[in-house]
Formats: structure tokens, C-alpha cells, sequence
């Protein structure tokens, strides 16, 4: 099951590390940053409610329980442990997504009241975005963008070099209760490429088939994307 669930989240995009006993998982929960953490309770070592409960006194890292046991008290167990969801084997795949992604959403949106004002200018190589007064530039010559248009360049741009999926985007952007299809994003990655990629003949937008794109600095170029 793990190497199952390993496979279909890389799939989405995700990137996936995995253990097999409960004290080599806490370690490892412990030492890397990790967006979200899916949990058996029926691990050796120690087993997944303990992990949980040591875990919960140094991180506040999501976490969703994944159980056999499908006890009313297994589940109150859990979630009084520090789980911020419990779903129960047998599941769909699809469930599993969803309950990430809705976690996910919510810890961005923590994430962002809590955070510091956006940055003043996103960049990559010449391309200059600033959020706040929502312009556009390459080579210090303004681009003109419509609203959805600048909306996915900036969360490319605020995610850059990282893979994002088409499913991400659209969330992002077009939120997550839009309803039309994944090529969305492929239309308006034309759009973009059209008014910033084609008129100066750099290639920042990298598609990565069977998942999505990629925004990086153009060959020479470091930037590290915020000033």
C-alpha cells in the first residue's frame, strides 16, 4: 500500500520519502520539513499514535491517519492525539487526494495570514513581477497581462523551479471549486509564453509531460527570484 500511494502522489506531483517502522518515521518527521504526513497507526517500533504524540510536542506538521481500525474510539483516539484527518482502509485514491489537497489549502492559507508582506518584486532572469502594484516587465519593458494571466505567472513565479501540476494551478489560481478542465492551465501557458517567451526568445516555462510546469531563471541566470 505504500509503495502504491508512494507511486500515485508522485504522479500529482508530490514529492514522496517513506518509512516502515515508527521510530525510524519519527526521526524523519522530526528532521526534514515536511508539508503534510500520512500515518499508519499499526507500525513496529512504536506505533503510530505514539509517533503522533511525541511528534505533536515539537511540530505542528499536518498529519492524516491511515487505519485499518475503524472504531469510533480509534478515531477520537486519534484526532484527541494531534490527526487533523483519519480516513480508514479500504479508501479510493481519489479520497485521499482531495483530503490532501483540502489540508493543504488550509495550511497555505495559515501560512499566509501569517506571513510576512509578499515580496516587492518576483523575478526570473530580466522578468520582473510586482505583486503589490500588479506590474509586469521583461528587459524593464512593460508587459500587459490580463488578470488570470498574471495570477499563474506569479505562482510560478512564487514557486519557482519547483514541478507544479496542473491540478495545483488551478487551484491556486482559479480556486479550488473550478469546475473546468486541466487544460485550462495549458491555454493560458501558451498565452504567457506568447506575450514574455516568444518576443525575447528565452525559455523559462519548462512543460515536465505527465504533470505540469516548471518556471526557471534562463541558462546563466541565479536568481534566486525575490528582491
Amino acid at each position: 500500500m505504500a509503495r502504491l500511494i508512494e507511486l500515485e502522489l508522485s504522479y500529482e506531483g508530490y514529492t514522496v520519502s517513506k518509512a516502515t517502522d515508527g521510530r525510524d518515521g519519527l526521526a524523519e518527521a522530526l528532521g526534514c520539513p515536511f508539508d503534510l504526513i500520512l500515518l499508519d497507526i499499526m507500525l513496529p517500533g512504536i506505533n503510530g499514535l505514539q509517533l503522533l504524540r511525541r511528534l505533536r510536542a515539537e511540530s505542528d506538521v499536518p498529519v492524516i491517519l491511515l487505519t485499518a481500525r475503524d472504531e469510533t474510539l480509534d478515531k477520537v483516539s486519534g484526532l484527541d492525539s494531534g490527526a487533523n484527518d483519519y480516513i480508514t482502509k479500504p479508501f479510493a485514491i481519489e479520497e485521499l487526494l482531495a483530503r490532501i489537497r483540502a489540508i493543504l489549502r488550509v495550511r497555505r492559507q495559515q501560512q499566509a495570514s501569517t506571513a510576512p508582506a509578499a515580496a516587492a518584486i518576483l523575478s526570473a532572469g530580466p522578468l520582473q513581477l510586482r505583486p503589490l502594484s500588479r506590474e509586469c516587465s521583461l528587459n524593464q519593458q512593460s508587459i500587459d497581462l490580463t488578470r488570470r494571466e498574471f495570477d499563474l505567472l506569479q505562482c510560478l513565479l512564487e514557486n519557482k523551479n519547483r514541478v507544479m501540476s496542473r491540478e495545483q494551478l488551478l487551484e491556486t489560481v482559479w480556486g479550488y471549486d473550478f469546475y473546468g478542465e486541466t487544460n485550462t492551465v495549458d491555454v493560458y501557458i501558451r498565452y504567457l509564453r506568447a506575450k514574455i517567451e516568444e518576443p525575447s526568445g528565452l525559455k523559462l516555462i519548462r512543460t515536465v509531460r505527465g504533470i505540469g510546469y516548471q518556471l526557471k531563471d534562463p541558462d546563466g541566470c541565479a536568481n534566486d527570484g525575490q528582491n
